[in-house]
């Protein structure tokens, strides 16, 4: 992405795009969105034109990606909802990456996860890993990048984590708790991005963060930020996700899916490949204690409503 060129990031108003399109932006760039939600309120104003995604209409959807040097892609769900599976988000990716390589696009910078396998017995994590094979395929030069587990501001797991802790005095982890995770910040996953579009090499890239814990060490960690004094309990896995369905039937939302259970159990949110980030999640928490948890983040609301 040499110079000052015209860059596409879906979801520029949503979470990761956002921060991408920051930084986009600061380097000069015209940035352009497709959206689910062009008429939300804009963040950039003027600077950041919506378009809505078009997947029917594979012609619409490649006009709108003409002039592009780099498309940003960070379209996916995190459940199935109201019709939208796994299997038509790996369709509209593959109808993305098709008009993207019709519209002469130079090259796609797409968001995925670590362990994402077109084999994996976890439909997300399966889902992921055939829109990588897709990619890998459609013609486009590309870089994927495998983040693990997000967080800042805005973020909705660990925030949510930290709103449970807020409100309850007992937190049920499934199973014994020490299956690991290795947490990115935010910023950390944007500027890998920024920095893979400027690369002519085709690349497969975790986004992993400096530090590792386990979950139980995590939600002790976040209680302590929080100065909550919370019994953290062990509960066989299947009682979590009835706790977690009882809960999010009380906020309206979706809290916890099996597949994230799943993969956060068996490993899947770590990696043995260099930090790319050197934000520490630690020290985030000190600095954000006031703020994170203060209120609960809805993915439904986000995405759907």
């Amino acid at each position: 992405m040499p110079g000052s060129s015209l860059a596409v990031v879906t979801g520029a108003f949503s979470y990761t795009g956002k921060y991408m399109t920051r930084r986009l932006l600061a380097d000069g760039h015209s940035v352009r969105s497709l959206t689910n939600h062009p008429h939300r309120p804009n963040p950039f104003g003027q600077q950041v034109k919506a378009i809505p995604y078009d997947f029917d209409h594979p012609d619409a959807l490649t006009r709108s990606l003409e002039g592009a040097a780099t498309l940003f892609n960070t379209y996916w769900v995190r459940f199935p909802h109201r019709g939208l599976t796994f299997d038509h988000a790996v369709a509209n990716s593959q109808t993305l990456f098709h008009a993207a390589r019709a519209a002469g696009v130079g090259k796609i910078i797409h968001l995925s996860v670590t362990n994402a396998s077109p084999r994996s017995s976890l439909p997300y994590f399966r889902g992921k890993g055939q829109v990588e094979e897709a990619l890998m395929a459609s013609g486009v030069p590309y870089a994927i990048l495998r983040p693990t587990l997000i967080f800042g501001p805005g973020d909705i797991l660990i925030n949510n984590i930290a709103w449970l802790l807020r409100r309850f005095p007992v937190f049920a982890l499934p199973g014994s708790g020490d299956y690991r995770l290795q947490p990115i910040f935010v910023e950390d996953v944007a500027a890998q991005a920024v920095r893979a579009a400027k690369s002519s090499e085709n690349a497969v890239l975790d986004v992993v963060g400096p530090e590792t814990f386990t979950f139980a060490e995590l939600v002790r960690m976040i209680a302590g930020a929080l100065h909550r004094r919370i019994r953290i309990i062990s509960v066989p896995p299947s009682v979590a996700l009835l706790c977690a369905r009882g809960l999010s039937y009380w906020v309206g939302d979706v809290l916890l899916t099996r597949d994230e259970m799943d993969g956060l159990m068996a490993g899947l949110l770590v990696s043995d490949h260099p930090a790319a980030g050197q934000t520490r999640l630690k020290e985030w928490l000190a600095t954000n204690a006031s703020t994170i948890g203060a209120t609960y983040a809805s993915e439904l609301a986000r995405h759907f409503r």
